[in-house]
Protein backbone atom coordinates (compact mmCIF):
# COMPACT_ATOMS: atom_id res chain seq x y z
CA UNK A 1 0.00 0.00 0.00
CA UNK A 2 1.35 3.44 -1.21
CA UNK A 3 1.44 6.80 0.67
CA UNK A 4 -0.46 8.17 -2.29
CA UNK A 5 -3.00 5.20 -2.44
CA UNK A 6 -3.71 6.33 1.03
CA UNK A 7 -3.58 10.13 0.49
CA UNK A 8 -6.52 9.47 -2.23
CA UNK A 9 -8.38 7.27 -0.06
CA UNK A 10 -8.46 10.11 2.47
CA UNK A 11 -9.52 12.90 -0.32
CA UNK A 12 -11.64 10.74 -1.41
CA UNK A 13 -13.75 10.39 2.12
CA UNK A 14 -13.44 13.64 2.88
CA UNK A 15 -16.22 14.61 0.79
CA UNK A 16 -18.90 12.05 2.13
CA UNK A 17 -17.77 12.36 5.59
CA UNK A 18 -17.90 16.38 5.14
CA UNK A 19 -21.56 15.89 4.28
CA UNK A 20 -22.79 13.36 6.51
CA UNK A 21 -21.27 16.08 9.72
CA UNK A 22 -22.36 19.10 8.02
CA UNK A 23 -25.89 17.46 6.99
CA UNK A 24 -26.12 15.96 10.56
CA UNK A 25 -25.47 19.93 11.95
CA UNK A 26 -27.53 21.06 9.29
CA UNK A 27 -30.69 17.98 10.29
CA UNK A 28 -30.97 20.30 13.31
CA UNK A 29 -31.62 23.25 11.67
CA UNK A 30 -28.34 25.20 10.46
CA UNK A 31 -27.10 27.78 12.29
CA UNK A 32 -28.95 29.81 14.53
CA UNK A 33 -29.29 32.91 12.43
CA UNK A 34 -29.38 33.56 8.44
CA UNK A 35 -25.54 33.77 7.53
CA UNK A 36 -24.33 35.45 4.40
CA UNK A 37 -21.21 33.20 4.71
CA UNK A 38 -22.20 29.84 6.14
CA UNK A 39 -24.74 27.08 5.68
CA UNK A 40 -27.03 26.41 2.96
CA UNK A 41 -27.66 29.90 1.59
CA UNK A 42 -30.19 30.65 -1.51
CA UNK A 43 -32.52 33.11 -2.35
CA UNK A 44 -35.29 30.99 -0.83
CA UNK A 45 -33.66 29.53 1.90
CA UNK A 46 -32.68 33.29 3.17
CA UNK A 47 -35.97 34.73 3.28
CA UNK A 48 -36.63 34.36 7.19
CA UNK A 49 -35.96 32.28 9.88
CA UNK A 50 -38.62 29.88 9.31
CA UNK A 51 -37.17 29.01 5.53
CA UNK A 52 -33.60 29.15 6.85
CA UNK A 53 -34.54 26.27 9.28
CA UNK A 54 -36.64 24.39 6.91
CA UNK A 55 -33.72 24.56 4.17
CA UNK A 56 -31.33 23.45 6.64
CA UNK A 57 -33.11 20.41 8.15
CA UNK A 58 -34.44 19.22 4.36
CA UNK A 59 -30.86 19.39 2.97
CA UNK A 60 -29.36 17.73 5.99
CA UNK A 61 -31.62 14.97 5.83
CA UNK A 62 -30.65 13.86 2.07
CA UNK A 63 -26.84 14.86 2.80
CA UNK A 64 -26.64 12.92 5.71
CA UNK A 65 -28.23 9.75 3.24
CA UNK A 66 -25.99 10.48 0.69
CA UNK A 67 -23.07 11.08 2.04
CA UNK A 68 -23.23 7.78 3.89
CA UNK A 69 -24.30 6.04 0.38
CA UNK A 70 -20.82 7.62 -0.62
CA UNK A 71 -18.58 6.47 1.49
CA UNK A 72 -18.31 2.77 0.51
CA UNK A 73 -19.38 3.84 -2.96
CA UNK A 74 -15.80 6.24 -2.95
CA UNK A 75 -13.52 3.54 -1.67
CA UNK A 76 -14.14 0.55 -4.29
CA UNK A 77 -12.79 2.67 -6.72
CA UNK A 78 -9.23 2.51 -5.13
CA UNK A 79 -9.53 -0.54 -4.17
CA UNK A 80 -9.20 -2.11 -7.78
CA UNK A 81 -6.12 0.12 -8.01
CA UNK A 82 -4.17 -0.97 -4.76
CA UNK A 83 -1.08 -1.81 -6.11
CA UNK A 84 -0.72 -0.10 -9.44
CA UNK A 85 1.63 2.72 -10.50
CA UNK A 86 1.08 6.77 -9.02
CA UNK A 87 -0.42 8.54 -12.26
CA UNK A 88 -3.27 5.24 -12.27
CA UNK A 89 -4.14 5.98 -7.97
CA UNK A 90 -4.13 9.34 -8.77
CA UNK A 91 -6.37 9.60 -12.28
CA UNK A 92 -8.96 7.11 -9.69
CA UNK A 93 -8.83 9.27 -7.47
CA UNK A 94 -9.40 12.64 -9.55
CA UNK A 95 -11.79 10.67 -11.12
CA UNK A 96 -13.83 9.92 -7.94
CA UNK A 97 -13.33 13.39 -6.25
CA UNK A 98 -15.20 14.74 -9.22
CA UNK A 99 -18.01 12.44 -9.27
CA UNK A 100 -18.62 12.90 -6.28
CA UNK A 101 -19.31 16.26 -6.63
CA UNK A 102 -22.85 15.54 -8.41
CA UNK A 103 -24.38 13.84 -5.57
CA UNK A 104 -23.32 17.06 -3.25
CA UNK A 105 -24.62 19.30 -5.14
CA UNK A 106 -28.00 17.53 -6.42
CA UNK A 107 -29.70 17.81 -3.26
CA UNK A 108 -30.28 21.63 -4.22
CA UNK A 109 -32.61 20.96 -6.95
CA UNK A 110 -35.39 18.96 -4.02
CA UNK A 111 -34.63 21.37 -1.24
CA UNK A 112 -35.71 24.82 -3.58
CA UNK A 113 -38.84 22.37 -4.75
CA UNK A 114 -39.58 21.34 -1.37
CA UNK A 115 -39.60 25.46 -0.52
CA UNK A 116 -41.66 26.43 -3.32
CA UNK A 117 -44.15 23.51 -1.84
CA UNK A 118 -44.05 24.80 1.60
CA UNK A 119 -43.73 28.32 1.47
CA UNK A 120 -45.10 31.21 -1.31
CA UNK A 121 -43.08 33.42 -2.86
CA UNK A 122 -42.60 35.96 0.34
CA UNK A 123 -41.41 33.06 2.67
CA UNK A 124 -45.19 32.58 4.28
CA UNK A 125 -46.07 29.04 4.40
CA UNK A 126 -48.79 27.97 2.45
Amino acid sequence: MTVLWVFMLLMDLAIPLSMTGFGKMYRKGGPEKIDDSFGYRTKMSMKNQDTWRFAHEYFGRIWVKTGLILLPVSTIPLLFVLNRDAATIALVGLAVMFVQLVPMLLPVLPTEAALKRTFDENGVRR
